[in-house]
């Protein structure tokens, strides 16, 4: 069983109908299409409900199960639609577009601190990236003051796609280490922020994304931890 991303195609789609392909032996349920984000790369999986005639279902989250496959996990208790059935997505659009923006804000974190990328993770008002950083920021306000700059630039959030050979031909692009590149269907999707002489960002990404940095809207530095002897987590913050 197979299921096609709707996210990758619209990231701002916010419902969708589906037909239900099997379940998980978790009792997770598989669509042949799923507006869902599965969880991967640091930014949780979406979640939501889905409604069908004569019943209803929350979604707790969304994970990747077989080779592209991907299963919508149910609250405990919760009655699932019938194999074969149509079913209606509905996202928890609030929670998805808050990836979204601190999603973005990271790949522009990891624009104004050019160093390697170790990790990183992903919530609803905050984020966070490790790098490969032996010393702390001399001046953690003023790559604040850079950050915002250029989430006030409304620069556009576009995508590309290469293919794997391409990508293995160009090692520069990977930023983080310790997250593979979204690889397996014979092409790597590209995220791009900016365009021509304006572009200040490309790197592989399988993520969701606004269509515009000034989505991102203001955001703070918090602390930076010291993770080890050449590690530094940095923390970012959506404010409002």
């Amino acid at each position: 069983m197979t299921t096609e991303p709707l996210f990758m195609l619209d990231a701002y789609r916010r419902q969708a109908s589906a037909r239900v392909s099997g379940y998980t032996a978790e009792g997770g349920v598989i669509l042949d299409q799923s507006l869902f984000y599965a969880t991967g790369g640091g930014q949780p999986g979406d979640s939501g409900r889905l409604s069908w005639d004569g019943g209803e279902m929350v979604v707790a989250t969304t994970v990747k199960v077989t080779e592209g496959a991907i299963a919508l996990v149910p609250v405990e208790g919760a009655t699932l639609p019938p194999v074969g059935s149509e079913v209606t997505q509905h996202l928890d659009w609030d929670r998805r577009f808050a990836h979204m923006r601190v999603h973005t804000a990271l790949h522009l974190l990891s624009v104004v601190i050019p160093l390697e990328v170790s990790g990183g993770a992903i919530a609803a008002d905050k984020g966070r990236l490790d790098f490969n950083m032996p010393e702390a920021p001399d001046d953690k306000a003023a790559l604040e003051q850079a950050l915002q700059a250029l989430i006030d630039r409304d620069l556009p959030v576009t995508e590309d796609w290469i293919t794997d050979a391409e990508l293995d031909a160009n090692p520069a692009l990977v930023k983080t280490m310790s997250v593979s590149p979204p690889r397996g269907s014979g092409r790597v999707r590209l995220v791009r922020i900016g365009q021509g002489d304006a572009q200040v960002d490309l790197q592989p990404c399988g993520g969701t994304h606004v269509a515009r940095t000034g989505e991102i809207g203001r955001i703070r530095l918090g602390k930076v931890e010291k993770k080890g002897r050449q590690n530094r987590r940095v923390y970012l913050h959506l404010n409002g």
